[in-house]
């Protein structure tokens, strides 16, 4: 135990070093490239997850004047994140532990980092910075604070004695966080908004709906159908609440019907999550030709373009899943399922099917009857761009971040 602890501590130390290292060269770079106003923060749960939906709107808010700086959890992918355009800083967080020791660790190195930058306003992304970087900010005495829940998983869905006894004490820290004078809450989708509300967690006047994380509609453009039998795609963080056993289990089940198609996994385990599909199973399926898993990939736009249904048959509790919005942008019919944030994209029977939860014989029937109807896929595809466009894009969500920053700092 003592050889345990001691190297824990060194890794602390380790980390600790890393990402002091990596803070004073960002405000050296902010320093030699002049100061610039106001100074804005975000805060991300996931290097990854930053670098796929968050970079271009921190580009964004550059170029429109703020000095910006990122702070992201230690990982080793932080240096590759550093530009020519934002200051970056590491901090620590433990994305799945629920240690007191870890989730206060978690809270001063935020609040540590918000001593020392000194922003005029912070915005949070994930659930864990909402919580301690929210309260990080009120006790720092930070100008202005927004948070954006990228998704409330079962936070307050699940019904176990455990799970009720966590979300009161996630919903107390909530509730301090967004007593800031001056905050506002930003959900993806009315289904969190409305449970927000109910729990007593957010006020009206300081929640506002902002629908997903926006697509970058000029990099995911329409593509006509590939040439070939039709390919079924399911891209995500694999892990089981996704709906991968399901996607797999439909593939085995027409398969074995004849059907003429092919099915494409796309993603990785999340190592730091306890649902996380076993790298074993997933090399299994590979091997039996059940589905062709193909791993990560960040040219999405290019593996759309490869596919002619996009398939997310999650039941996690989302946001507004990205990678529906990318799908749906390149003009591909959706089958996803009637759970939170998957509805929020698709209209049943108009640019795609929703079928229940966990039901792999509705999953099945839906996606069969896609593969048999190619001039539906091809309408439902022109009808998911166009809802993309008017819903969905990258300059809306911006637009509608930037106005968020603009009044709250009018009032600090």
């Amino acid at each position: 135990m003592r050889i345990k602890i001691k190297r824990a501590r060194a890794k602390q130390s380790h980390d600790r070093g890393i990402d002091k290292a990596i803070s004073d060269s960002a405000i050296q770079l902010v320093k030699a490239q002049g100061t610039l106003k106001p100074r804005l923060l975000i805060v991300d749960h996931d290097v990854r997850a930053f670098i796929m939906h968050r970079l271009e709107l921190a580009q964004f808010l550059h170029k429109a004047g703020y000095e910006v700086h990122v702070a992201l959890p230690h990982d080793p992918q932080l240096n590759a994140v550093s530009t020519e355009c934002f200051a970056v800083h590491g901090y620590f967080l433990s994305r799945q532990s629920t240690q007191p020791s870890n989730e206060m660790r978690c809270f001063y190195a935020l609040y540590t980092l918000y001593r020392k930058i000194q922003p005029a306003l912070v915005h949070h992304f994930g659930l864990k910075p909402v919580l301690y970087g929210g309260c990080a900010a009120r006790v720092a005495g930070i100008p202005a604070a927004v948070s954006t829940f990228t998704g409330l998983g079962y936070l307050f869905r699940a019904n176990t004695r455990s799970a009720w006894f966590l979300t009161k004490l996630v919903s107390g820290g909530l509730k301090f966080s967004f007593a800031h004078q001056n905050c506002k809450v930003i959900v993806q989708n009315l289904d969190d908004l409305k449970s927000l509300f109910q729990n007593g967690v957010a006020i009206a006047h300081k929640a506002s709906l902002i629908k997903g994380s926006g697509v970058n509609i000029s990099v995911f453009i329409p593509q006509p159908e590939p040439a070939g039998v039709p390919v079924i795609m399911m891209a995500a963080r694999l892990i089981w609440e996704k709906g991968v056993k399901e996607f797999v289990e439909v593939a085995r089940i027409l398969q074995a019907r004849g059907a003429q198609a092919r099915f494409l996994l796309v993603g990785e385990p999340d190592s730091n999550h306890p649902s996380a599909v076993p790298l074993k199973q997933l090399e299994y399926w590979h091997a039996c030709g059940y589905v062709e898993w193909v791993g990560w990939s960040y040219n999405m736009p290019e593996l759309m373009k490869q596919c002619h249904v996009f398939c997310l048959p999650s039941y996690y509790g989302e946001g507004v899943p990205c990678v529906l919005l990318e799908a749906a942008a390149t003009g591909r019919p959706i089958i996803t399922t009637d759970s939170v944030g998957c509805r929020d994209v698709v209209r049943h029977g108009h640019n795609g099917l929703i079928v229940p939860a966990k039901d792999v014989a509705a999953l099945a029937e839906a996606i069969n009857y896609l593969i048999d109807d190619s001039q539906l896929r091809s309408l439902m595809g022109k009808r998911s761009r166009k809802i993309i466009n008017k819903e969905f894009s990258l300059n809306q969500v911006i637009k509608e971040n930037k106005a968020i920053y603009t009044s709250l700092l009018k009032v600090s």
